[in-house]
């Protein structure tokens, strides 16, 4: 049954209102009602609006995505596009970063994207980092043997602390840039998602890298 804005205890109606999109669309979920060992290709963490993912699946259409983000507001935006576009490949979580272990299943992801997230500048928050050790873990458990992880920012700082992580971690750098879309990359690497085109646009230079996980022996 549809819901209806009025539905929600939230006191902006255009947040309620995007809020009732999300929970009234068959591609969007919560956590609690994502089917147990339901197998997808492709991860991408701190989503957004999920539009960044809708491009991906329709250059794509043979692999599966979730697009998760904490804001079920904004995943909305990316669920209503993938449904103009008739979109069947990709579907909106609404989950943190460490509830997803629950629901991923071991070596089934061919990548995963972390797509500017939060730079958590200060030194005591360092662990709620996307690329913190503790989630390249988990990274490294879900992808499978030839999976990669692909990550993307602006904050310069985040980016060099980053790349400390993963070498620390063991993992190997494919590709590497200070400025993405200054580069010879190819062109599936280049990509916008929502944030990237603003900063594009106000010419702020794009890390990205590439990793695959260490080799276990």
């Amino acid at each position: 049954m549809a819901l209806d804005p009025k539905d929600f205890i939230i006191t902006r109606k255009r947040k309620k209102y995007k809020f009732a999109l999300f929970f009234n669309s068959s591609l969007c979920f919560e956590i609690e009602e994502w089917p147990r060992n339901k197998r997808f290709d492709v991860l991408e963490l701190g989503a957004g609006t999920g539009l960044f993912g809708v491009a991906l699946a329709s250059q794509n259409i043979k692999k599966q995505y979730v697009a998760a983000d904490v804001k079920a507001d904004r995943l909305q935006t990316g669920a209503r596009a993938a449904e103009e576009k008739g979109l069947t490949n990709i579907q909106f979580l609404r989950a943190r970063a460490d509830q997803l272990d629950d629901v991923i299943l071991p070596s089934s992801l061919s990548s995963v994207w972390v797509t500017f997230p939060d730079p958590f500048p200060k030194k005591r928050a360092t662990k709620h980092r996307l690329t913190h050790s503790q989630f390249l873990k988990l990274y490294q458990k879900w992808l499978q043997p030839n999976g990669v992880i692909y990550f993307k920012t602006d904050a310069k700082e985040l980016f060099a602390w980053s790349l400390e992580e993963l070498v620390k971690a063991g993992w190997r750098i494919e590709e590497l840039s200070f400025d993405l879309h200054e580069s010879d990359l190819p062109s599936s690497c280049k990509i916008k998602t929502t944030y990237e085109t603003r900063y594009t646009k106000e010419e702020r230079p794009i890390n990205f890298v590439k990793a695959s996980p260490p080799v276990c022996i």
